[in-house]
């Protein structure tokens, strides 16, 4: 179970120092030079209004910025990224480079008066409103270590204030998980306002899938590469994902509405609900007294994901662009942008003009994919020729950062077509290594298709070569030539990458082929606090999805499991290889009554305590058939985080 409950990168540990490269080349070959020439020659690098606007209100910052974790562990090291300066180098998209420049300004800002930012100190940026009495904190970021950080900076600044209120704008754990960094765990009255649904969203989006999820993280955010120019750069959305310890606060109010108007400490709100936008459950807002509006993530300097490359629920590409429209509209006199991330945008006629090309980024990939779905062509060949316009791909808040258009565009065609894309050579195809022993075969053998490949690596054709490649690899695990070639193929893909998480997808597949399998983004230790407000349910649910199918046919079991601390009783029953349950009355029919408390459950989850232990302790008693109960929990799947991804 423990795995199942991942918080995914949220709750990765970050090494103290960047792990050396292994045997990667660490060059470019003449063919990445020139293609990163022509992003450097085609786009205007030198536009500096960013620049000044990423440094605009800035009063301090610490130095050197090193945060600890209550483990002792490194939470954040923001030094890490030092060389993050000056021009690109050859291994690094210069686009890719400008954004991870403008990420690495971390200080406290002010925005307009009675409005300040903290920005990279974590990925997200923490917002401060002055209230009539304190501080309304917005979004206090990953973790409580960072989210102390970030306060403490402010406070030392901007004097003592105490936290009026609390604004959670999504459901995305960089905008909630250091809530107990300033507000420490216990009893409050601090009012806490989130979007409608928050709760469930945040605690249930990667308890079925978190081991898959987790190990996936691992790729999209470069946590086993070393932080350099061969490296981890920046994810485009921020610097990186930070350590340390996350947790999560039930809301006391809850934004189900537009415009749904109140007033927090003495300061006028006007939210916006944004649901099945970049979040599940998401809300922006208005500051009409400061002509100010928070876009929380629906608006960024990055084109945003409408699927994310770790895996999860594709996004409306629709809905986002139409509440995008929605807020334009509403709050057309704003003066000033702030978000999630990044930096403000000032001035009504900015600001706008930014929202309108967002709102029209979105759409037009929903709009032209349909077009030419209509007309027969296929994800992938849609995502090869679709392209933003002129008015809108030269715009650098736009530029693939973060999502891309190629991916996103596939994200549509799946939101409405699914996998198949109607061939039916595609409908059952062979498995991957099923399919790369014949292709291996079929091309005359391995040594063949690596020296084929050789031939379009050294034309600079590294598509082709890494689909060569990896048919070898998934037909000859073994093969060293064709896996240091493949490694060699992804370094160059990863640093022609605008997309942070592309490049860092592309060099964790090289380091894994040189060093082995580097592990997972999971560790939910230090989501303890996040997983307490986990519903029983959703711990059951998790458990479902273990059941071990064929080791189940022809079982059929039975079981009450009452919670002791909770007051829950719930009835579990296997049936057609198939894991059942529902809160209700005990079963009489029950295989056996078993009495735990649902910290146990956790501890279970968590790892801190096994099947042995939980058979012996004081906290767990069984009426019944302990056999039958035995028998239900060896059915139980340890999930394996550790999964090849570039190999089969």
């Amino acid at each position: 179970m423990a795995a199942t409950l991942a918080m995914l990168a949220a709750c990765a540990k970050v090494p103290d120092a960047p792990v050396e490269p292994g045997k990667a080349s660490g060059a470019a070959t003449r063919h990445t030079v020139a293609a990163n020439a022509a992003v450097a020659s085609a786009l205007p690098l030198g536009e500096m209004q960013d620049f000044e606007d990423a440094q605009r209100g800035f009063i301090a910052t610490d130095a050197p910025l090193k945060v600890a974790a209550s483990d002792g562990t490194t939470a954040w090291d923001f030094e890490s990224y030092a060389f993050v300066t000056g021009d690109a180098p050859p291994t690094v998209n210069p686009s890719l480079w400008r954004q991870a420049k403008l990420n690495g300004r971390p200080g406290l800002y002010e925005v307009v008066p009675g409005i300040h930012q903290v920005r990279s100190y974590d990925l997200s940026n923490m917002t401060l409103i002055e209230g009539r009495t304190g501080w309304i904190v917005v979004d206090p970021l990953t973790v409580q270590e960072t989210a102390a950080a970030a306060l403490a900076l402010a406070r030392r600044h901007l004097g003592e204030r105490s936290v009026s209120a609390v604004i959670f704008t999504h459901s995305h754990v960089d905008h909630f998980g250091g809530i107990e960094g300033v507000l420490p765990a216990g009893p409050s009255t601090v009012p806490v306002i989130a979007p409608a649904g928050f709760m469930d969203e945040a605690t249930s989006e990667n308890v079925l899938a978190g081991v898959a999820m987790g190990r996936r993280a691992l790729f999209m955010y470069g946590l086993a590469l070393p932080r350099s120019p061969v490296g981890h750069v920046d994810t485009g959305l921020g610097k990186g994902v930070p350590g340390g310890t996350i947790s999560i606060r039930e809301p006391t109010v809850l934004i189900d509405r537009t415009p749904q108007e109140m007033e927090i400490d003495g300061v006028r709100f006007v939210f916006q609900n944004a649901p099945e936008s970049e979040a599940p459950a998401e809300l922006t807002f208005y500051l009409p007294d400061h002509k100010a509006w928070c876009g929380a993530e629906i608006v960024s300097h990055t084109l945003h994901n409408l699927y994310t490359l770790r895996g999860a629920k594709v996004r409306d590409a629709r809905k986002w662009s139409g509440y995008i429209d929605d807020a334009a509209a509403r709050f057309g006199d704003m003066e000033v942008v702030f978000n999630s991330h990044h930096w403000p945008v000032w001035g009504n006629e900015r600001a706008l003009e930014y929202l309108l090309s967002q709102r029209d980024t979105y759409r037009y990939i929903h709009d032209q994919t349909l077009r030419l779905a209509n007309q027969g062509y296929t994800p992938r060949e849609i995502a090869a020729q679709l392209e933003l316009p002129s008015t809108l791909r030269n715009r650098f808040a736009n530029r693939d950062y973060y999502g891309t258009v190629r991916h996103n565009a596939k994200a549509v065609y799946q939101a409405y077509f699914g996998w198949y894309d109607a061939n039916p050579a595609n409908l059952d195809p062979l498995p991957p290594a099923d399919a790369a022993v014949k292709y291996v075969a079929a091309m005359g053998g391995a040594g063949k298709v690596v020296e084929l490949a050789q031939a379009a690596h050294d034309a600079g054709e590294d598509q082709w070569a890494a689909t060569l490649l990896n048919h070898v690899v998934f037909a000859e695990p073994s093969n060293a030539a064709a896996k240091a070639l493949l490694a060699s193929v992804y370094d160059q893909l990863g640093f022609r990458a605008e997309s942070g998480p592309w490049r860092d997808v592309y060099l964790s597949g090289a380091y894994e082929l040189r060093n082995g399998v580097q592990g997972s983004a999971l560790d939910p230790r230090r989501a303890v606090g996040l997983l307490r407000n986990t519903s029983v349910e959703q711990f059951l649910d998790s458990m479902s999805v273990r059941l071990d199918g064929p080791g189940a046919d022809g079982k059929r079991l039975k079981f009450n499991f009452v919670f002791t601390d909770v007051g829950e009783t719930h009835v579990l029953e296997v049936e057609n290889a198939v894991l059942h349950h529902r809160r209700a009355e005990p079963a009489t029919d029950a295989d056996a009554t078993v009495r735990l408390t649902r910290d146990l459950l956790l501890r279970l989850g968590i790892g801190d305590a096994g099947v042995k232990e939980l058979v012996m302790s004081d906290a767990f008693d069984v009426e019944g058939s302990r056999l039958k109960l035995l028998s239900f929990l060896s059915l139980l799947d340890k999930p394996d985080g550790q999964f090849a991804i570039v190999t089969p």
